[in-house]
C-alpha cells in the first residue's frame, strides 16, 4: 500500500529540465533503429520469429505491477523465445531511470505522455514527451488493431496532434474523498454536496472527536488543492479559460476566484490529523482503515489496496468546494500509465508483440491494478459502478490542463500555492497568493 502515494504525488511534479537535455540526444540516438523515427511498426504473426531480450521500465505501484506481472505471464505463454525484463521504479526516481535509459535505447517499452501546447503558452513550456514526439522518438500506434479495443474517447483525450503514441491502462479520479461509511451512518451523515454542508458534516465529526480528514502531507496534500479546483472550476473549458487568462495576465492568482482556492484549501487543512504535513501515505491509509479518520484525500487508484485490507466498507465523492451543487457534480481525472514504444528501442518486435498481448489481457491486467477501465465491455471493480454518477463525463483534473511556466517562480508552478499553507508552509491564504502571483510576475 505505500507505493500508491507517489503515483498522486506524480500529478503534482514538474519534470526535471534536465530531461530535455536528454531528449536531444535520445532523439538522435532513434534515428538508428530499424524503423524510421515516429514510424509505425507492424505487429509479428509469427511467434516463433521473436526472440531476444524485452525492457520494460515503468514506474511502481502494488496493484499495476501484479497486473503487469499476469500480461508478461501471458506474453511469455506466447512468446518463449523473448526473455522479458521487467523493472518498476518509485516514481520519484523514474524521470532519472527512464532519461538515462532512453539515451542508451535499453527502453522497448516504458511510459509517456506526449502533450500539446495551447497557442497562449509559449513554446519553451514544451514538454519534455511533447519534444520527443516532435523529433520521432515514438513510434506511432495510431493504426494498430490492438489500438482498436480501446475506448476511442480515451485515445482521444491522449493522441498528439492527432496520433496515438501510446496505449492507455486505465483512469483515475482524484478530486474526491474516501469515506468510511459505517462512520457517517453512525453518526447520521451523508456525503455532502455543497460546500455548506460539507463545513457542516466537517465540524460534526470534530465534535464527536473524529478526525474528518486524514492527508498525507508527504503525499497527498496537494489533491486538496486539485479537488478544490475542480468545483470551481468544473469544466475542461473553465479550467482552459482559466489558464489562458493566467497566461494572458488578464487574471491574477492573488484576487478572486483564483485567491478563494487558497482559502478553501487553508480550511480544509483545519479538519486533518494535527502535524498531518510529517504524515505520509501509508499512516493516512491506517488511520482511515483503523477509523480513526472519516476520510482520506485520495485518488480511485487506491481502490484495490482498500479491497485487499478489507477493513473498512468505504465509498468516494466529490469534494464540494462550491455552494452550486451542480459544480460538485463530476469528478476530475485522468488517463493512468500510458505506455509506449520508443523509436530507438533494440527489439520493436518484441515490444509491439508485449503490447498487442496487454491489450487482449486487458482485463486479466485491471483485475489488479484497479483502474476504471480503459476498453470498452470491461468491467472494472464494483465500486466504479458505484461512482458513475460522478464520472458519466470525464472531466480532466486542473494538472492535466495547466501547463507550466519555466520561467516563472516555484510558488506559481501549479499554479495555486498549496505548499505555502500552514501546516505544509508559514503562510496563510492571502499570503501564500501573494507569493503565488509574485512569482508568476516574475515569468513575464
Amino acid at each position: 500500500m505505500a507505493k500508491m502515494p507517489s503515483r498522486a504525488k506524480r500529478t503534482l511534479r514538474i519534470s526535471p529540465l534536465a530531461a530535455i537535455a536528454a531528449a536531444t540526444a535520445f532523439a538522435l540516438a532513434s534515428c538508428s533503429g530499424t524503423a524510421a523515427p515516429g514510424g509505425s511498426v507492424a505487429v509479428p504473426t509469427d511467434a516463433g520469429a521473436v526472440t531476444g531480450e524485452l525492457n520494460i521500465l515503468v514506474s511502481s505501484a502494488k496493484g499495476s505491477d501484479a497486473g503487469f506481472k499476469a500480461v508478461n505471464d501471458a506474453f511469455a505463454a506466447k512468446f518463449p523465445n523473448v526473455k522479458v525484463n521487467f523493472t518498476s521504479v518509485p516514481n520519484e526516481n523514474y524521470n532519472q531511470a527512464r532519461t538515462s535509459r532512453l539515451t542508451a535505447g535499453s527502453i522497448d517499452v516504458g511510459l509517456a505522455g506526449p502533450k500539446e501546447l495551447p497557442s497562449y503558452v509559449p513554446a519553451a513550456n514544451m514538454g519534455d514527451d511533447a519534444r520527443l514526439a516532435e523529433a520521432g522518438g515514438f513510434v506511432d500506434l495510431t493504426d494498430q488493431a490492438f489500438m482498436k479495443k480501446f475506448t476511442p474517447s480515451v485515445l482521444e483525450k491522449i493522441a498528439y496532434k492527432g496520433k496515438n503514441y501510446t496505449v492507455p491502462t486505465g483512469l483515475s479520479y482524484y478530486s474526491g474523498l474516501t469515506y468510511n461509511k459505517k462512520i457517517f451512518a453512525d453518526n447520521g451523515l451523508t456525503p455532502p454536496t455543497t460546500w455548506d454542508e460539507f463545513v457542516t458534516l466537517c465540524e460534526a465529526l470534530k465534535a464527536k472527536g473524529i478526525t474528518p480528514i486524514s492527508i498525507g502531507g508527504k503525499d497527498t496534500a496537494g489533491i486538496v488543492m486539485l479537488s478544490v479546483v475542480q468545483s470551481l472550476y468544473p469544466t475542461a473549458q473553465a479550467k482552459q479559460d482559466l489558464a489562458k487568462s493566467l497566461y494572458e495576465n488578464s487574471a491574477r492568482l492573488d484576487d478572486g476566484k483564483q485567491l478563494e482556492v487558497l482559502q478553501k484549501v487553508e480550511q480544509i487543512y483545519t479538519y486533518a490529523q494535527p502535524n498531518f504535513a510529517g504524515s505520509n501515505y501509508s499512516q493516512m491509509t491506517s488511520e482511515f482503515l483503523t477509523g480513526k479518520a472519516a476520510m482520506i484525500s485520495d485518488g480511485t487508484w487506491n481502490v484495490g489496496s482498500l479491497r485487499e485490507a478489507d477493513q473498512v466498507d468505504f465509498g468516494y465523492f466529490p469534494l464540494p468546494a462550491s455552494n452550486n451543487a451542480a459544480d460538485n457534480a463530476f469528478l476530475g481525472g485522468k488517463v493512468e500509465l500510458t505506455l509506449a514504444v520508443p523509436s530507438n528501442a533494440k527489439n520493436k518486435p518484441a515490444a509491439m508483440a508485449w503490447l498487442g498481448v496487454f491489450a487482449d489481457n486487458y482485463k486479466a491486467f485491471n483485475e489488479k491494478a484497479g483502474f476504471a477501465p480503459a476498453q470498452v465491455g470491461v468491467e472494472g471493480d464494483p465500486f466504479y459502478t458505484e461512482i458513475e454518477k460522478y464520472t458519466k463525463n470525464f472531466e480532466p483534473a486542473w494538472d492535466t490542463i495547466w501547463i507550466p511556466n519555466t520561467k516563472a517562480g516555484q510558488a506559481a508552478n501549479l499554479p495555486f500555492n498549496w505548499t505555502a499553507l500552514k501546516p505544509m508552509g508559514q503562510s496563510d491564504a492571502q499570503a501564500a497568493a501573494v507569493a503565488a502571483q509574485k512569482d508568476w510576475e516574475a515569468g513575464k
